[in-house]
This record gives structure tokens, sequence and C-alpha cells, in this order.
């Protein structure tokens, strides 16, 4: 059976296929038998370098508060990165040239710096101007470093998702008389935020991840620098890491299976509430122009605002 974007594969094809995921999965194998062996040749699986992982103490003093302090970084740059993001994003579209001069300008300065950088000279700034108790200021300079940075790039997301509608949407609510902020809230908006999901959730897990260069680098104690404090103690490095590591891979596959589901919803529920401007509403046409058509966001708006 055949499809828009490809052929189904055939007897020759399929026997490929078979025969390439059967080398994949030998050379996984062979893979992991390697590290494994390459582990236990440096006494890296001996019991006593894991059994700290197995009592409670590891994780209340070390792990846990780590954990913490890292989604407490990434939590406060979430909810001030999007907002600020979409607001620029929208600016870059808007009518007025000075608007998008200077949003273009923000957006373009903050993205070409490493957010690294970003944080090295927001910890500076507030070591020199502020008051902020240098307990405090490692935290305060990783969430400025993340919004600054991913803030600019879900700029972009935002432009882009906005962009790739088509332009009957907008010329639809224009023939009906919507202001443009009308038609950027009510129309646009809530049909770009399916198509930039994706993007959206790939920029919060790497703003999860990136949390850990304040632990190196400014001493915020997220959860890569409390691994640091643990590994130093217990003499465990490599278990420490696979340790830390395996909490980011669930952490971040949490953020990936909501989006997910949330994208899921989002796209039933356009399925389930969109509605097409009869006809007879507008003179035996389409708000396009055209017979028979129909701009499911703009009668999903008309729909709820009633005759």
């Amino acid at each position: 059976m055949s499809s828009v974007l490809y052929d189904a594969p055939g007897p020759r094809a399929k026997r490929r296929n078979a025969i390439l995921t059967v080398v994949f999965f030998v050379l996984l194998a062979l893979l992991l038998w390697w590290v494994w062996r390459t582990m236990d040749d440096k006494n890296q699986l001996e019991w006593k370098l894991w059994e700290p992982f197995t009592t409670s103490e590891i994780w209340t003093t070390y792990l846990l508060p780590g954990l913490a302090d890292t989604l407490k970084a990434a939590g406060l740059a979430m909810v001030i990165a999007l907002p600020l993001g979409a607001l620029f994003g929208i600016a870059r579209l808007s009518d007025h040239r000075w608007v998008r001069g200077v949003a273009g300008t923000v957006v373009e300065f903050f993205r070409a710096i490493p957010v690294l950088l970003l944080m090295l000279f927001a910890n500076e700034v507030y070591v020199r101007s502020t008051d902020i108790s240098s307990e405090d200021r490692p935290l305060y300079a990783v969430v400025t470093g993340l919004v600054l940075y991913n803030a600019s790039v879900l700029a972009e997301v935002v432009r882009a998702g906005i962009l790739a509608l088509p332009k009957g949407q907008t010329e639809a609510a224009q023939a009906i008389g919507l202001r443009k902020g009308q038609t950027m809230g009510t129309i646009l908006l809530p049909q770009a935020v399916t198509v930039m999901l994706p993007a959206i959730v790939s920029q919060l897990v790497v703003i999860v991840k990136d949390t850990a260069l304040g632990g190196v680098m400014l001493g915020f104690t997220e959860l890569l620098n409390s691994r640091q404090t643990l590994a130093a103690f217990y003499a465990n490095v490599v278990p420490s890491f696979i340790v830390v590591a395996i909490i980011y891979i669930v952490l971040n596959f949490i953020i990936t299976t909501f989006a997910s589901w949330l994208e899921g919803r989002l796209r039933r529920g356009k399925k389930s509430t969109g509605a097409v401007i009869p006809a007879a509403a507008v003179g035996g046409t389409t708000a396009t122009g055209g017979e028979g058509g129909g701009v499911p966001g703009l009668g999903t708006y008309i729909q709820k605002q009633g005759p």
C-alpha cells in the first residue's frame, strides 16, 4: 500500500530492512558488551561504588536537593522565557518598522551569544551592581542567562509558526473587520501553537540541560554540581555520572511525553470544535472569497463570538 510520502517496501526492501535491523542490534549488543567489559576491568562495577545509591541519605543529601534546584531554575526560566519569546516573536511581525527593528536587533543579539557567556556576564553584573546574596546569586545568573538566550530562540519559533499558517487566515479575518490584535490573538496564535509545540518542547528540554552550565561555572547547586560533591565523598565518579544521566533522561522523557499528549489533545480539540463559515453568512461565498471553502480558525472565532 502506497502513501503520499513514500511507497510501501517490496519483498527485496523488506529483506534488506530485516538484515539491517539484525546488524544494528548485533552491533548494539557488541557495544554494550564492550562497555560492560571495560567498566569491569576498571573495577567500576564493584558493589561498594553502587551501594550508596540504595540508601536514602545519598538521595536526600545530594541528588534530590540538586534536582530541586535544577527544576527551580528551569521552571523560572521557562515561565519567563515563553511569554517574553512570544512577545518578541509577535513584535517582529509588526507593521511598524521601528518595532520590527528593535525586536529583531534584540533577538539576533542574544541569539548569537553563547548561553554560558550570558550567565557569566549576568553573574558579574549582579556582583557589582546589586545586593543579592552570594548564595542566591548563582540562581539569578543562571535564570537570567537562560531567559535571555532561550527567549530569543523562542521568538524565532513563534515568528516561524505564525508565518507557516496560510495567508487566507489573515485575509479572511481582515475581510470581516477584525483588527490586527484580534486576528493575532484569536485566529493566528491558537492555530500556530500546534505548529510550534514540537520546537518549543525541544527548547524546554535544552533549558533543563543548560542549568548544568551554572553548576560547572558558577557553583550553582544543581544536579550535576551535587553529583560532583557526592563523587568526591564516595569516590564513585563513573557510577554517579550514570545515575545523574538516567535522572536527566527520565526528566526530559516526562517533558516530551507530556508535550506529545498536549499536542494530540490540541489537535483533537481543533477537529471537534473547528467550524467553517456557512456560505449564507457571507452572501453565498466564504470569507476568503471562494466558493464552498472555509477557514477553520476564523469559523471557531465567529462561533465563539455568537451572532
